[in-house]
Order: structure tokens, then sequence, then C-alpha cells
């Protein structure tokens, strides 16, 4: 039996939200899909993954939302279907300031590059989607 989703919001607590919106919003390119402001105390973002119903959402609570990684292979990877694309992500993600950084895993060396947002998740920029 398969049970079809409409879409997929990954969601997770911040305490440095302006930090991580602009992160997913300007150096990776993702446009803002949605945002609201004290609902019950907490603040946040849904960040959108162009062509695809899978969204990102990032809150911060008025008394904090501590949200340390759990570790260095947690991952989000985005694909990139064109080496064109791909080399568009990472000129737009490192023209902010952003660099690489070794992955956990030695799988990933050859497949793209891995960088950390502003609360040490890791997301790796996949070269080619079938690599």
């Amino acid at each position: 039996m398969s049970i079809a989703a409409a879409q997929v919001r990954i969601a997770r607590p911040t305490d440095k939200l302006k930090q991580v919106k602009e992160f997913y919003n300007i150096a990776l390119g993702m446009p803002i899909i949605g945002s609201f402001s004290d609902h019950n105390g907490y603040d946040g973002v849904m960040l959108g993954i162009n062509g695809a119903n899978i969204h990102l959402e990032f809150t911060q609570h008025v008394h904090g939302s501590p949200c340390p990684a759990p570790s260095l292979d947690n991952l989000l990877v985005l694909y990139y279907v064109t080496e064109a694309e791909f080399n568009t992500a990472v000129h737009l993600i490192e023209s902010h300031g952003h660099h690489p950084v070794a992955p956990e895993n030695d799988y990933w060396i050859d497949k793209g590059l891995t960088y950390e947002d502003p609360d040490g998740w890791r997301i790796v920029l996949f070269n080619g989607l079938y690599s």
C-alpha cells in the first residue's frame, strides 16, 4: 500500500532565526514562502525549494530555541541536475562568505561540497543529479 503525501516540510528550532533565514534565502537562493511573528511566542519562516513540494521551516521562541546540530553527518543534500546549476549554487553561497568544510563521511568528497549553516547543520551541494 502506498500513501501519497502532498508535500514535505522539515522544521527545526533555532536561536539564530535572522542569520538562518539569510543563509537559506540569500546564500542558497530558497524563496521565502511564508512567515509569522509572535504566534504563541514563536516567530518563524518557511522557505521553498524551487520546483519541489519540499519546505524548510525555522522557528524561534521568545524564551529561546536552542538546537545544536546533532552530528557532522546529519545532512541536507541538495542535488543539482546540471554542472552549471551546481556551479551557480556554489558561486552564490561562497559570494555570501560561506566556505566548504570537510565532510564527516568520505563518500561526499568527490560528490559535491559541504557547508555549515549558522547553527552548524550541514548542507551538501551535490554536483549532478545522478553522479
